[in-house]
């Protein structure tokens, strides 16, 4: 997953809602949103090359999402598939701190990362470049890309911007199509904002918009979160090369 706003604690019914596009190569196996198939308690997607997720739920008010950190240097190939965070956090019961705490002596043995983790009470935001850290996060607005959390590239100041204007317009409501539609933004930054990630500018500009339309790489699914103290509505909308339309999948998962 590489693009994710969230907004804590500033909806009137909701302290966590979270809006998020993951990018990968339309050739990886990859499960849809689904109940797990040996941890019924966990809801989402599944990659089936590696055997973690970008992003899971459960019914015991727990979430985790991840993203990948943009470097030029190719992945150590022995590293651990960071996504195996999402899985290891959401099917735990240890709480977000101690989580994000003890996963300092470890962390460098996976491949660069952002991870948030929500316990049903803190929320927390973990990374390992340039150096590991880990901290809740405060109440606001916040946005997650392929830098550091609130790193300010074109398309995680866009986000942020939209989920702020869905904020100031729903009041107590909750639609899910203004956040579907942000998360659709196809629209590419001037090379003059453009982060330098050691990628080359035309790669630069591919990844820029926050829904990356490409034959090979791209999108491939749209998710949104809204927990509430009762219950967690979970919606994904699934994409395939050129930003085709796959399916969607919703689900309401009730406090166990």
């Amino acid at each position: 997953m590489c693009l994710i706003a969230l907004a804590w604690h500033v909806h009137p019914r909701y302290p966590l809602v979270l809006i998020a596009n993951r990018d990968e190569y339309h050739a990886r196996p990859t499960a849809p949103a689904a109940v797990h198939p040996t941890q019924p308690q966990l809801f989402g997607g599944r990659d089936l090359e590696k055997g973690g997720s970008w992003l899971m739920v459960s019914g015991q008010r727990r979430m985790a999402a991840v993203t990948n950190v943009r470097l030029p240097q190719p992945v150590d190939p022995d590293a651990q598939s960071r996504g195996q965070l999402v899985m290891e956090f959401a099917q735990s019961d240890i709480s977000a701190v101690a989580y994000g705490n003890a996963l300092a002596d470890r962390a460098a043995q996976f491949a660069h990362f952002n991870l948030l983790a929500w316990d049903g009470a803190d929320l927390v935001y973990a990374g390992t470049h340039p150096e590991y850290e880990s901290a809740r996060i405060e109440p606001g607005v916040h946005v997650l890309s392929n830098a550091g959390l609130n790193s300010p590239w074109p398309k995680a100041l866009r986000l942020r911007q939209r989920l702020r204007d869905w904020l100031a317009e729903v009041g107590h409501s909750a639609p899910l199509e203004p956040l579907f539609a942000a998360l659709a933004d196809r629209e590419q930054a001037g090379d003059a904002e453009l982060p330098d990630t050691g990628v080359g500018i035309e790669r630069e500009r591919f990844l820029s918009a926050p829904f990356i339309v490409g034959a090979d790489y791209g999108t491939r699914c749209s998710t949104i979160v809204l927990a509430d103290d009762g219950c967690i509505a979970f919606t994904e909308r699934r994409f395939g090369p050129l930003g085709q339309a796959l399916g969607d999948v919703s689900t309401r998962l009730e406090r166990q």
